[in-house]
């Protein structure tokens, strides 16, 4: 008897594949936004189009030895492939309201699985998008689910604190 992947597993190996197209030296990630069972929209990490990008000249993060999963905006050109995910949907006039975002994301050096969550840019605009899950995989390959409403709940409490924070004593 053949094996045959969930649906999970299917919508995951296409966000792999489309991550493979990303230019990013460090981590390539792929995201597709289904609805109804229908692909509506895909992305990869990569800078804006016509912009220059690592694969090319080499990364601003490996010559300073910078940590992954920060500092983005001043050291990377790179789209995420969730926000490019959303963005090639609004091009093509394509609704993502009530979607799924799958994302996966792989080493550029052996293409084993690596760890695959919306940062917190990302996570706010899957929540103006109108998204409702993202589902990924861990380094395992354990499918892991996220309920995007519950992120708003989770930045609101993270915001309040880092606010209380830095007034105490004022």
């Amino acid at each position: 008897m053949s094996f045959r992947p969930s649906k999970d597993e299917y919508y995951l190996e296409i966000a792999k594949s489309i991550g493979l197209r990303s230019p990013c030296m460090r981590k390539k990630f792929g995201a597709i936004i289904v609805r109804h069972d229908t692909v509506v929209s895909t992305g990869y990490n990569g800078p804006p189009r016509g912009g220059v990008n690592c694969f090319d000249i080499g990364c601003v993060r490996d010559e300073l030895d910078m940590e992954h999963y920060a500092a983005y905006d001043a050291t990377c050109p790179a789209v995420h492939a969730e926000e490019n995910c959303i963005v090639n949907a609004a091009r093509n006039g394509t609704k993502v309201l009530g979607g799924v975002l799958y994302i996966q994301g792989v080493s550029p050096e052996d293409n084993s699985l690596v760890e695959s969550r919306p940062c917190h840019r990302c996570r706010r605009a899957l929540i103006n998008a109108g998204v409702t899950e993202v589902i990924t995989r861990d380094t395992e390959g354990q499918i892991l689910r996220y309920n995007v409403g519950e992120w708003t709940k989770t930045d609101t409490e993270t915001y309040i604190k880092k606010y209380k924070e830095a007034t105490a004593g004022k």
